[in-house]
């Protein structure tokens, strides 16, 4: 009896995630035609094209399709049964770990959680980049080792994911503002001029459709990228931000915040990670400094 090659369990698993003959091949290093030997023995063990073409670009077959999470699982147990059982040594950890977050989140976060990294483990650095979209290509590529964000319906299933903390919105002026005065209700807080927060194209959210169940529609008067450059707008003009309250606490500062006059739902931020680095002792420890970090109360103003 044959035994199978299971070397060939990483170069299906990695096939089926990328679509790609040539991002698989870069992925593991292979040059294209090295990875093509690989998919055509592939194909003659299994039985089944695995990838065809569609026009310009391939697309999985049903038995692929068929495959896919459970061959990624059973790569991730193998790596764990062959990965060494030393202990984590937080001392001479020497690594670089990439967190994919929003300027918010470095504000509040970063300066706690580098603090907490540097003094367990000197050798260890964090990178931070932007998080412009929910895309989850990064986590899968590795090019990501750790997100944070609020769940949205792009994300790939196959990514874990552990909720931080629960945050609700609350509305921004600047100090002197017509709105530091008085009650705020829902009629003088829709007469404002607003900024609207929106990655993609400008629309209506939540706190529209609450305007709106009472007869009330606010004016947009900007729309920006993320909260950062809406909080900086409201700091000059006489216009209204309406933020996270945890997720901008320092960005807040010298800044008036107040509870919003309507009630919208709140939101979950939670940290994003691809499951082959699940049971990494280093990545496990990060995420624990992260999930610690963020479940201490921030310094910044509460809504008043």
């Amino acid at each position: 009896m044959t035994h199978p090659d299971l070397n060939l369990l990483v170069t299906l698993d990695v096939l089926l995630s990328e679509g790609s003959v040539a991002r698989a091949a870069r992925r593991l290093r292979l040059s294209p035609s090295a990875m093509s030997r690989q998919l055509a023995r592939l194909r003659e063990t299994m039985g089944d094209p695995l990838l065809v073409r569609a026009g310009r670009g391939l697309v999985l077959t049903p038995r692929a399709l068929e495959l896919s999470e459970w061959v990624g699982r059973l790569v991730e147990e193998v790596e764990a049964v062959l990965r060494p059982a030393d202990r984590l040594d937080l001392g001479r950890l020497v690594r670089t770990f990439t967190l994919r977050t929003s300027d918010g989140f470095v504000e509040n976060f970063g300066p706690a959680l580098i603090a907490t990294v540097n003094a367990e483990s000197p050798g260890v650095r964090l990178r931070f980049v932007p998080k412009l979209d929910k895309d989850s290509t990064p986590l899968r590529d590795g090019s990501v080792d750790l997100e944070t964000g609020v769940l949205g319906r792009s994300q790939s299933p196959e990514v874990r994911t552990q909720a931080l903390f629960r945050d609700r919105f609350v509305g921004v002026v600047r100090v002197g503002h017509e709105l530091c005065r008085g009650e705020i209700t829902p009629a003088r807080y829709a007469a404002g001029r607003h900024i609207l927060v929106a990655r993609h194209r400008p629309e209506k959210g939540p706190i529209d459709d609450a305007l709106e169940m009472i007869g009330l529609e606010r004016e947009i008067a900007a729309t920006v990228g993320g909260f950062s450059p809406a909080l900086a707008l409201t700091r000059s003009s006489d216009m209204v931000a309406t933020v996270p309250e945890r997720h901008t606490g320092n960005l807040r500062l010298g800044l008036f915040s107040f509870p919003l006059p309507v009630s919208i739902p709140e939101i979950t931020v939670s940290m994003l990670w691809h499951p082959r680095l699940d049971a990494d002792p280093a990545h496990r420890w990060l995420r624990e400094c992260v999930r610690a970090t963020c479940a201490k109360p921030t310094s910044g103003p509460r809504a008043a």
